[in-house]
């Protein structure tokens, strides 16, 4: 049976060093969250990571913004939070409706105040090996393998999914000289040949594809970790609800052949929400010159400790 690896603790245990730094400023980051529309995924996202930001003292405002807002009017938005010195942290909450292109707030949100990473120039950054505001998610999957002890340094990690957002970033986060990387790293998707065998190859496996328990067992090589970066909600007659939550991943088949497997829920999504506090901290503390170190790293290296 695979061994868990448990998000909620670690994300609990980053989130009281968030908390511990943050009582020693003077002055508290702030966390501007913007939502447009009532997407009903959105407002529970985001009212979760205003909640969590408030738990560990960061300043947290959310700007509601009605469905038919146009580019321009968001644009404008964005701009006036890039040059407001009491905001630390600007956040665009995806999707965006129609009429608005997320690569247009993206180009035009400061990079220094870019707590989700995912800024052309953040991006890049991360690509030369110079990472400044990373992805929340590829963070997340980092901590959780090494606080874990799985050894990433030299392994085959296989990323499943392509996106902007996880896969792509992941996949470079990975690769990069460092003690908490260093991994040889695939990146495969739908088009992939012989998706299944290029899995089995995988040392480390994480699946970031968005397609409910598309990761069979016999996808897994035996002792490997398993990451599902995937969230679905799913008809299940046998509960009260008629539904549940699944990942990427077909656990229960998986947790047999696996070495370690992250839960779903309970794995990668609390620390997603961790990251985007700990960047916002990161941004905070840059912006101001005071000595700044990301906090997953302390909680990494108090792991090993």
């Amino acid at each position: 049976m695979a061994k868990p690896l448990d998000g909620k603790q670690l994300a609990a245990e980053i989130r009281a060093l968030l908390a511990e730094r943050i009582a020693t400023r003077a002055e508290k980051p702030g966390l501007r969250l913007f939502r447009v529309g009532e997407d009903p995924a959105s407002v529970v996202y985001v009212r979760n990571k205003e909640k969590s930001s408030l738990e560990v003292g960061i300043r947290s405002e959310v700007v509601v913004l009605p469905e038919q807002t146009t580019e321009s009017d968001l644009l404008t938005r964005i701009a006036e939070s890039n040059a407001d010195p009491s905001v630390d942290g600007i956040l665009v909450q995806l999707p965006l409706p129609g009429q608005i292109r997320s690569e247009a707030v993206m180009e035009a949100i400061d990079p220094g105040k870019d707590v989700d990473g995912l800024t052309p120039a953040n991006q890049g950054a991360l690509t030369l090996a110079r990472p400044n505001l990373v992805p929340c998610t590829p963070l997340g999957v980092v901590a959780l393998l090494n606080r874990n002890g799985v050894e990433v340094a030299g392994r085959h990690v296989v990323v499943l999914g392509r996106s902007s957002i996880v896969g792509r970033p992941l996949s470079v986060l990975l690769s990069l000289k460092a003690p908490w990387a260093d991994a040889t790293v695939t990146v495969a998707h739908s088009r992939s040949r012989n998706l299944d065998g290029l899995c089995r190859e995988a040392d480390i496996l994480v699946a970031a594809m968005g397609q409910p328990m598309a990761v069979k067992a016999n996808w897994i090589k035996p002792g490997s970790a398993v990451v599902d970066v995937g969230i679905h909600r799913i008809d299940d007659p046998s509960r009260p609800s008629g539904s549940r939550l699944c990942g990427d991943v077909d656990a229960a088949g998986v947790s047999d052949v696996a070495g370690w497997l992250s839960p779903v829920p309970g794995g990668v999504g609390p620390l997603t929400v961790v990251m985007l506090l700990a960047n916002t901290l990161l941004a905070f503390e840059r912006r101001r010159g005071l000595p700044a170190r990301p906090i997953w790293e302390d909680a990494i290296a108090a792991g090993r400790a």
